[in-house]
């Protein structure tokens, strides 16, 4: 299997970083093909602008519309490309990241808005009156698999229904499914780390072992069942989940999982 690890934290000395390296040696004991895209050692690029596009960006720049171009041109910014070659070469995509301020580091959306650009992760396929696109579930990077790995500061009853933070599956439902499901990747339930800031080094080994054992069950794990567009679900072209199809006493982004 070839797998792309996407990482996000700028100390190469951190957990994080720590846990990148293991799923590198983990992955490719196991005979995985890996490549790693290391944001901050690669001093990414954060922010879209025209020269993303090439020479023929419009003025005012039109993002959705200039990406679509310049990537059907084959005209994008060389380390774009680069990174969407990467996913279309992958099997698996592993994003290890810790959360921030309820969401992904500022480098790793960046990651998102430039590579997932129009006509690679969104606005591909037909349109019609039964046919809105094909995204959530299917599309340019349908089959393959994505994992999270998040190391988060406090406990895990903070994130839990009750907790103070919100469900950690409503904060990363953008991610898992707005991103990643969008452009048909099966999302696999994430490997969660809580309280990170107050594991001690007699803590690592059993992290250590946690995340080896995940990794090694990136083949056989049953992704999340969001729901698909374009299967019957949903009323086209309003994309409003049909009546009848929530499950009882379940709201909000829960709504777009089947079961």
């Amino acid at each position: 299997m070839k797998t792309l690890i996407v990482h996000a934290h700028p100390d190469p000395k951190s957990l994080n970083s720590s846990l990148k390296d293991l799923a590198v040696s983990t992955l490719t004991a196991a005979g995985h093909e890996v490549r790693v895209s290391d944001l901050y050692a690669m001093d990414w690029k954060a922010t879209v602008d025209a020269a993303d596009y090439g020479s023929e960006a419009s003025s005012p720049l039109r993002v959705a519309r200039d990406s679509g171009r310049a990537f059907e041109a084959g005209t994008l910014s060389p380390d774009v490309r680069a990174e969407q070659e990467k996913l279309l070469w992958a099997d698996t995509i592993v994003f290890q990241f810790p959360l921030w301020w309820y969401t992904m580091p500022a480098i790793l959306k960046g990651w998102v808005d430039r590579v997932f650009t129009h006509r690679f992760a969104y606005g591909v396929g037909e349109h019609s009156a039964t046919k809105y696109g094909e995204r959530f579930g299917e599309g340019t990077l349908a089959g393959r698999r994505a994992l999270l790995s998040v190391t988060l500061g406090g406990p895990e009853s903070h994130y839990s229904a009750r907790g103070i933070n919100g469900p950690i599956d409503d904060l990363l439902f953008p991610f898992q499914h707005g991103v990643l499901y969008h452009p048909g990747v099966e999302v696999l339930p994430p490997f969660l780390l809580y309280s990170a800031d107050r594991l001690t080094p007699e803590d690592y080994p059993d992290v250590a072992k946690a995340w080896q054992e995940r990794l090694l069950t990136l083949e056989s794990t049953e992704p999340i069942a969001f729901r698909r567009q374009n299967f019957g679900d949903y009323e086209i072209p309003s994309l409003h989940l049909k009546e009848g199809l929530e499950p009882v006493g379940r709201t909000g982004f829960g709504l777009h999982v089947r079961g």
